[in-house]
């Protein structure tokens, strides 16, 4: 049976690959979070500087560019703060490094709640194959999370030990879990809507944000929700 996610005052640290993959995989909940008084905060591991399919494009432009729009899209989400990693695209790997910077982040940041990709999710349907900084960036935060970031024996350097509570894997194949975002889908769209260089159509956009949110939605007899696998440590 689906669960309904509570939305409290809670510290939320969501980890992605890209410059827009927040916005569209939590974007809703980060945003009722924020109205609910808790404080968010994004890591975006990669550059950005290949979401074109243009071959003129100018690389370094373009990730100063999505650089910009994950600050207009938090100020629309009300997050707190964010950090950009700047690793470039295609190239994210759950090294040890990577490892260390996100145990670093959850440390300092000391969230109740973790948002990332379902790393487990690869083929969606017979068209889509998730893409690899996608499920690198999902499997470092999971590992990041149990056991490293929980154990003063890892990565003693980054911090005093800290248990994350809950973690949300988005973009998943078995989602159990949902967030109502009747009250914040509109903020979701707006916040997709920042992330003008990588839309073709706006208007498109904003009926397929609308419309999946409904089709997720019906799990929990809500307008809208987000949906994800929820994963309990403590």
């Amino acid at each position: 049976m689906a669960e309904r996610l509570e939305i409290g005052s809670e510290r939320v640290l969501a980890v992605f690959a890209h410059p827009d993959d927040p916005e569209v995989s939590c974007g809703g909940a980060l945003r009722r979070w924020a109205d609910a008084g808790g404080e968010t905060r994004l890591v975006i591991c990669n550059r950005g500087e290949k979401g074109s399919d243009d071959p003129a494009t100018d690389p370094v432009k373009l990730a100063r560019r999505r650089a910009r729009e994950v600050a207009e899209a938090a100020k629309v989400l009300g997050v707190a703060s964010w950090e950009l990693l700047d690793v470039p695209d295609g190239e994210l790997e759950n090294t040890v490094e990577l490892r260390a910077r996100v145990v670093g982040e959850v440390r300092r940041f000391r969230p109740d709640v973790v948002i990332c990709p379902d790393p487990t999710a690869v083929l969606f349907g017979d068209s889509y194959v998730n893409h690899r900084d996608h499920r690198a960036a999902g499997w470092a935060t999971l590992d990041a999370c149990a056991p490293a970031a929980a154990s003063p024996l890892y990565f003693p350097d980054e911090g005093p030990a800290h248990r994350v509570s809950t973690i949300l894997l988005s973009g998943t194949l078995e989602p159990d879990a949902y967030v109502d975002i009747t009250s914040s889908v509109a903020a979701k769209v707006e916040a997709v809507a920042c992330h003008a260089s990588q839309l073709d159509d706006p208007d498109v956009i904003d009926e397929l944000i609308r419309q999946r949110a409904a089709d997720e939605g019906r799990a929990i007899a809500a307008e809208a929700a987000e949906g994800f696998r929820c994963l309990r440590l403590d």
